[in-house]
């Protein structure tokens, strides 16, 4: 799913191709996209985009008359800019925005179509989308503190749940958890204030690192390898190879589509956390440690 640093990417790239020009029309590849009926799509036609922004993990399109368009990517779908009038002929695509300079392009590669678009009128209504995560490269200490300790979760729950943080989801989570050196599956109400400032920092260098990285790549050409698998990313997506800061091999916790990585070495004084589905299975010969592993790896 396209978090915070790749849906700045995407907004950069987008607005010196459409802000100031005007959305000659929506056209739908699915209906299924459009969550709202009033107003109608056709609404949005004709109208000038005045700007964009980011909304947690949404892309806002700010139109002339106070409309926004409200676009949610969720966990497939993709931007990508093409000539205007493209075809949505291929079942991956969802929908077209034509501009007089070309049509930005939504697809979603899976079978579950979960991205959406609602179109709203007034500020008031979009402020409804708003989930109420403070926004962590904006959020002093204090108040990245009170977030993260209004409610007694998990670090990999907090950092990932958009009532307490803004655009975190399971790919920079799990980077920021490895730069902080903190395990995912530590309780909030038991940080101490030196792992809370550790957490902090670690979230604001993660995200700012990456937010830099791809801005920079979107000036030179519009962003259209998006992916939660980064060539660079210390954990995340690297199961089984070596942490790039002590060499042991990354370890996972996989639940229902998600999944945690971490570095036993560096986040859990060697200790491996127990996954659900390997528990089950091995029951109580789930190994303890890392050495435990290795000789089960042996054996």
């Amino acid at each position: 799913m396209p978090e915070l640093p790749d849906v700045v990417a995407y907004i950069r790239a987008l607005e010196p191709r459409i802000v100031g020009q005007t959305l000659v029309s929506v056209r739908l590849g699915s209906p299924f996209l459009l969550r709202t009926v009033a107003p109608a799509l056709s609404h949005a036609d004709g109208r000038r985009v005045t700007g964009l922004r980011r909304l947690g993990k949404r892309i806002v399109f700010a139109l002339e008359g106070n409309l926004f368009l409200v676009l949610h990517l969720m966990v497939a779908g993709r931007l990508h800019w093409r000539g205007r009038g493209v075809s949505l002929r291929a079942k991956t695509s969802l929908a077209a925005f034509d501009f007089e300079q070309g049509t930005l392009l939504l697809t979603e590669a899976s079978s579950r179509k979960r991205a959406s678009l609602h179109l709203v009128a007034g500020e008031g209504a979009l402020a409804a989308f708003s989930r109420g995560g403070v926004e962590p490269l904006e959020a002093g200490e204090a108040a990245f503190t009170e977030a993260l300790r209004r409610e007694n979760h998990t670090l990999k729950r907090a950092l990932t749940d958009p009532r307490l943080f803004s655009g975190i989801g399971n790919a920079y989570s799990d980077e920021i958890l490895h730069r902080a050196r903190l395990s995912p599956v530590k309780l909030t109400s038991r940080l101490t204030p030196e792992e809370t400032a550790r957490l902090h920092a670690a979230a604001v260098a993660v995200l700012t690192s990456w937010t830099e990285r791809f801005v920079a790549d979107a000036a030179r050409a519009f962003p259209e390898k998006v992916t939660a698998f980064r060539e660079g990313m210390a954990v995340h997506g690297r199961y089984g190879k070596p942490c790039p800061d002590c060499g042991s091999p990354v370890q996972r916790i996989v639940y229902a589509e998600n999944e945690s990585n971490y570095c036993a070495t560096c986040q859990t004084g060697g200790k491996l956390l127990a996954d659900r589905a390997l528990s089950q299975l091995l029951r109580g010969d789930w190994p303890k440690t890392l050495e435990e592993l290795e000789e089960r790896k042996k054996g």
